[in-house]
């Protein structure tokens, strides 16, 4: 047995020597689920309880503003 206990011991790591983590020298990007919340509820309100047959017609503004702020954040809708 002691033979076994040497050739286990001789076995290489199985953690790497050198762990890698992401760079923080850029600024990390909100998602676009977590910015402009009050242009998107007021964009969504004016969608849904349009009384217009085109509501996108009739939330150009809201939907103009929505659009803007997300430009803000650096996303294209």
């Amino acid at each position: 047995m002691g033979s076994q206990a040497s050739s286990l011991t001789a076995l290489p790591s199985a953690v790497p020597a050198q762990i890698t983590t992401p760079s923080t020298d850029a600024p990390a990007k909100p998602k676009p689920c977590c910015v402009c919340k009050e242009e998107k509820a007021k964009r969504d309100d004016c969608m849904l309880f349009s009384k217009s047959d085109d509501p996108q017609k009739d939330c150009v503004s809201t939907i103009d503003q929505y659009r803007a702020c997300m430009a803000g954040f650096g996303f294209k809708v």
